[in-house]
């Protein structure tokens, strides 16, 4: 199975041979050598590998020279430069491995951070065409003037300020001529070759670089289509509104009518970043007063609606004009889901009351893992690795070193968190790093603690305990209809085949009679969901703020539904 998956990866690259070979030739120049002679790239027809150049160290000679982090650091240098050198869909992967400090060491994403200022500007000319492709006509035509000189530049589009004719000032983002061909190209690629060097090395298969590349094809999606940040954006605006009750905020306006694929029209915010630490000293204390009551509102986004900014860092933060709170850039949003909220609940609770073991179990519940750990030395590490923290009030406590260790150790034991929940975090440090960048020290713990009440309200809302009760009936109902039908077709199989005689003479009976009391469960099971069911439909209070407001006939039925299903798990134990 592994010749053909390698096969099938071959057969696509060699499409991209030209591509392959010179990032073939710029991996050998910087000491991947050995590593790249091990893959499969050396088989396939038309590359003529490269000599390697006179004075490079071989990776994996420094493998066995390294001392602690230094081969971390190396790694990063060498892939850094390979980056540099091979462009925008490169560079873009190194910036997302800075941003992943949950599966790399702090050496590695040192190296990859400094990709973050390396992308090359483009010059308007070049990309006038794909604006006025995209406009379905001349740009002159909606816009009276776009300023030539770009005022942000990314490794996918770059930004121009304008004004349209009706007279608002605008930023237009507009894709890079090429860019998405570019990309699926080179993704293809770098997917084929991590997957050879880390069959040909376990210190870069320790990595898991092809985790994270996965990760960076689902984020790509996205990012290559400017409607989702069109999208993105309104509906963050109107997220915000239901909680900002003093208008702090202020979220750019859409023009969705010049939004395409590959252009992007919103509001110009005029003001400064908060990354403008001497233009923010002369408003420091109005800055620092508003954040204090806009962080709050940022919280609410996590928990109860489970849509927020990810990108929360001072660049995205305006100060504008009217004192009001502007925040850019929706290319990157994370969501979580209802459940998922809870588990995040759960975990923070955790934390703050140094649960250590129910910690673990809830990481357990959400991370990816290769394989099973040792639970117990796990919690062990976390306990001794969170010791620090113990006795400290939640405002004695720092937000983002306490998350910092605790991904640390987590990686240790190869247990990573999927993409969703990392984005959570990642945005939870980024923005305690904007209050410390404005000697505030933002109090996220207790500002959770507030909001946590709040949702696990919600959860107790008669609307959403029907819709919970809706779906475990349909499932029941599913599996009454299913099971059923698999198991006649079973039967005809075991009969038809012989079985049937088979089992009355070698003694099967009991296995028989566990099959019955299952049966005997299932129904019992679809009984009890029903009386839970109609137990739930008979509380009338629109929202149950307390246990003693559920009405007694609804705990009944509920008592019904528990005696009916442990009547059935002792007739199972039983059999």
């Amino acid at each position: 199975m592994g010749v053909l998956r390698t096969g099938l990866q071959l057969t696509k690259t060699i499409r991209n041979v030209g591509r392959l070979k010179e990032i073939v030739s710029v991996f050998m120049r910087n000491g991947f050598d050995s590593l790249v002679l091990r893959t499969a790239v050396s088989k396939i027809p038309g590359i003529n590998l490269p000599e390697k150049k006179q004075g490079v160290v071989l990776i994996e000679d420094h493998i066995h020279r390294a001392e602690g982090d230094e081969f971390y650091q190396d790694l990063g240098r060498r892939l850094r430069s390979c980056f540099e050198e091979l462009g925008p869909a490169f560079i873009k992967f190194g910036q997302l491995l800075s941003s992943r400090e949950d599966i790399f060491p702090a050496e590695f994403i040192e190296e990859m951070k400094i990709l973050r200022d390396k992308v090359k500007p483009v010059p308007f000319a070049e990309i006038e065409g794909v604006l006025n492709e995209s406009l379905g006509k001349k740009w002159q035509d909606v816009f009276s003037e776009i300023q030539k000189e770009a005022i942000g530049t990314a490794s996918i589009g770059v930004v121009f300020k304008a004004k349209l004719h009706s007279g608002e000032d605008v930023v237009v983002k507009v894709k890079r001529p090429g860019i998405e061909k570019d990309i699926k190209t080179d993704l293809s690629i770098v997917i084929f070759l991590a997957s050879q060097l880390e069959k040909a090395s376990s210190d870069i298969r320790y990595l898991g670089i092809s985790r994270v590349l996965k990760d960076f094809s689902l984020s790509l999606q996205n990012e290559l289509n400017f409607n989702i940040e069109a999208m993105s954006c309104e509906r963050f605006a109107i997220n915000i509104e239901k909680y900002d009750t003093e208008k702090i905020f202020h979220i750019p306006k859409i023009f969705r009518q010049h939004c395409s694929t590959d252009v992007l029209v919103m509001e110009f915010l005029p003001g400064f970043p908060f990354s403008d630490s001497e233009k923010v000293n002369t408003k420091i204390q109005d800055i620092q007063h508003k954040i204090e009551n806009s962080v709050g509102i940022i919280i609410k986004t996590f928990l109860l609606d489970g849509f927020f900014h990810a990108d929360l860092h001072g660049g995205n933060f305006f100060y504008l004009p009217d004192g009001k709170i502007g925040l850019i850039d929706y290319g990157l949003m994370g969501t979580l889901s209802k459940k998922s909220r809870l588990s995040f609940v759960a975990i923070l609770y955790a934390l703050i009351s140094n649960d250590f073991e129910n910690l673990v179990y809830e990481f357990l519940d959400v991370a990816e893992f290769d394989a099973i750990p040792d639970v117990e030395v796990l919690i062990k590490d976390v306990r001794d690795s969170l010791s620090p923290f113990i006795g400290l009030t939640v405002q004695q406590t720092d937000f983002t070193l306490v998350l910092k260790t605790l991904s640390d150790t987590l990686r240790t034991h190869r247990i990573y968190l999927p993409r969703d929940w990392f984005i959570v975090f990642r945005a939870l440090m980024t923005l305690d790093g904007v209050g410390k960048s404005l000697d505030m020290d933002i109090d996220l713990f207790n500002l959770f603690t507030k909001d946590i009440g709040d949702i696990v309200k919600n959860n107790f809302k008669k609307e959403e305990l029907l819709e919970d009760a809706a779906w475990s009936a349909r499932d029941i109902i599913s599996s009454s209809r299913v099971v059923p039908r698999h198991l006649r077709w079973f039967l005809k199989e075991w009969s038809k085949n012989g079985y049937a005689f088979e089992i009355i003479h070698k003694g099967h009976e009991k296995q028989l009679s566990a099959l019955s009391a299952s049966l005997i469960f299932l129904g019992n099971s679809i009984l009890s969901g029903i009386v839970f069911i109609s137990g739930v439909f008979l509380i009338r209070n629109e929202q149950i703020t307390s246990l003693s407001s559920i009405p007694t006939v609804s705990w009944l039925f509920w008592g019904i539904a528990v005696v009916i299903i442990l009547n059935s798990w002792r007739i199972v134990r039983k059999n």
